[in-house]
């Protein structure tokens, strides 16, 4: 499964969602992990909208199961729910990527957590999305 950071460094999850111009993408199983590729987003810094910067991050992550940030706003953490992405908060700036991918690698290999478990399901498409699809043919 594909886990996604916010950082600035590349080894802490230090940035928040909305504001984020760098996100980390790694492939994660009960073997191991590796990094897979750094997304980023360039912004104006006159840019004041969190909603326009949201779209593109959203649609970059609809592969990825779990997303750690270091905050996340009520809108951006339902619009992730919606696409199957579970956003997770850090405990502090602090916190390092590897650390974390250390911990789920152990988790995966015993007995993981519900949330954990729930966000490993299979993504489901909701009505809308197999309405649209069908729209499309």
């Amino acid at each position: 499964m594909k886990i996604a950071f916010t950082t600035s460094d590349g080894v802490h999850i230090n940035t928040h969602f909305g504001g984020s111009e760098q996100i980390d993408v790694y492939e994660i199983s009960d073997e191991g992990y590796h990094f897979l590729e750094s997304i980023t987003f360039n912004y104006e810094i006159k840019e004041e909208n969190n909603e326009s910067k949201l779209a593109p991050k959203i649609e970059a992550l609809g592969d990825c199961t779990i997303i750690y940030v270091l905050a996340i706003g009520g809108s951006a953490a339902a619009r992730l729910i919606k696409k199957g992405v579970t956003p997770v908060k850090a405990r502090s700036e602090e916190e390092e990527v590897s650390e974390v991918l250390t911990k789920l690698v152990k988790t995966l290999k015993g007995n993981p957590p519900p949330w954990l478990r729930k966000a490993l399901q299979p993504k489901t498409k909701n009505f809308a999305d197999e309405v649209e699809n069908e729209a499309t043919v």
